[in-house]
């Protein structure tokens, strides 16, 4: 009974972490059309933003396996809290300097911590407890994870997006002082919600300082790298992983600029229903803003959607094999899809946007999937999963240099194909499972 109300303890403790590295990777999300306009950037030099910040999981993911296995987890997660405070930090200096790379800097700073976050809370949260409830236990932490990124676009839009950025042209010909006032009110509407979350951040890396979680799972198996390369369920599953972030983050970064290539901004407001709900989750008069901030409040459906999602994974996981759901979850991920290509207006915006809802299990289901029964192979087989994350680094860009030549449409055939891979994950993980009961 102690035990349990230990294991209880921890996982509400942890399942706070789910909910701020969710809410920091999506308000990041929101700095990328920002950026677009700042610097003037292509699609495809866009899509580079989220290639700094996907990069730190390719690069610190197993470094990030092995500094666990030396300080244990609750180290682990502290360290990983005070890295991303400093990411957070290194924003008020870019926003000042106006330097992209300084940028870049703050982003994979930012990522290196998150990361480190990933690779202990994910198996950690999956050890307690039985095997067969990893799946919904992972799917009700990463439900806490999309109320952060449910809520992040809202605060977005509000400070990041809600003023118009002005051309190299306009501040050309600005005074002086006119560009000075510029340039410290542009920079101030990055620094002030970074520097709030710096602040949060350093709160709670103290609040784990004095906590003390359950000691779970510390081994570090010699060789352990070596097996699980050859395993082809993991390696399998960290394509999956790969692919899924891919997908999501690249639709998630360029929503805001999908839905303004097809003037959705105009039909909201020539729309009274669809005019008053942005009024609503704006909290302003849309007259009084950039339509940038209209239709990016609407992105909130998207994270919102995977937060409802992982709620309703988290029973259906129990119920149903977690192999069938991802199956189902990933078909009709890739069904909106094709709606959204093939329309135009308000049934394209919320057919996409729908692709949140199902996006919803897949990350903790194939996460939980690919490390079943692999014991105290778990922490390593982490650190290659989050390392499969950098697929958040490939697929926007990518997403972004196909939009440049074909349009934001038919880029989305290479998003419906991550989705297809994922489809048959679930299909061939199903058939392993089986095989092994008989």
């Amino acid at each position: 009974m102690t035990e349990k109300k230990s294991f209880r303890s921890a996982f509400i403790t942890v399942t706070i972490l789910f909910f701020l590295w969710g809410f920091i990777t999506v308000l990041v999300d929101s700095l990328v059309p920002r950026l677009k306009d700042v610097f003037e950037l292509s699609y495809f030099q866009a899509g580079l933003v989220q290639f700094a910040f996907f990069l730190a999981y390719l690069v610190i993911s197993v470094p990030a396996g092995a500094l666990l296995s030396r300080i244990g987890y609750q180290k682990g997660i502290i360290v990983g809290l005070v890295t991303m405070a400093v990411g957070c930090l290194l924003f008020y200096p870019a926003a000042a300097d106006r330097q992209f790379w300084l940028f870049m800097v703050a982003y994979f700073t930012l990522a290196g911590g998150i990361t480190i976050l990933q690779v202990a809370a994910n198996p950690y949260v999956s050890v307690l407890g039985s095997e067969d409830g990893a799946s919904s236990r992972l799917n009700l932490s990463q439900a806490f994870n999309s109320l952060g990124t449910a809520i992040a676009p809202l605060i977005g839009a509000s400070f990041l997006l809600s003023d118009t950025i002005k051309s190299s042209e306009e501040i050309l010909v600005l005074s002086d002082t006119e560009k000075s006032s510029y340039y410290i009110s542009e920079a101030s509407a990055v620094q002030v919600p970074f520097l709030y979350i710096a602040a949060f951040i350093g709160l709670l890396a103290l609040l784990f300082v004095f906590i003390k979680l359950p000691t779970i799972l510390e081994k570090s198996p010699v060789g352990g790298y070596g097996k699980l390369l050859k395993n082809k369920i993991v390696m399998l599953g960290a394509l999956g992983i790969f692919l899924y972030v891919g997908a999501e983050v690249a639709i998630g970064s360029y929503l805001v600029n999908y839905f303004m290539s097809m003037n959705i901004s105009e039909i909201i407001l020539q729309n009274e229903t669809m005019k008053y709900l942005a009024e609503s989750l704006l909290n302003t008069d849309l007259n009084a803003i950039d339509p940038k901030a209209i239709v990016g409040a609407f992105v909130v459906f998207y994270w919102s959607g995977a937060m409802v999602g992982r709620f309703i994974g988290a029973y259906l996981t129990k119920i149903i094999a977690p192999t069938k759901v991802l199956s189902i979850f990933a078909f009709l991920a890739v069904l909106m899809l094709f709606v959204s290509m093939n329309t135009s207006g308000l049934l394209a915006m919320w057919s996409i946007l729908a692709v949140g809802l199902f996006n919803s299990i897949m990350f903790p289901t194939i996460f939980a999937l690919t490390i079943d029964g692999l014991g105290d192979l778990k922490p390593q087989a982490s650190g290659l999963l989050c390392m499969a994350i950098v697929g958040g680094a490939v697929i926007p860009p990518a997403y972004g240099f196909l939009t440049d030549n074909i349009g934001f449409k038919l880029a989305l055939l290479l998003v419906i194909a991550c989705y297809g891979y994922i489809l048959l994950f679930g299909i061939l993980k199903g058939r392993s499972l089986i095989l092994k009961k008989i």
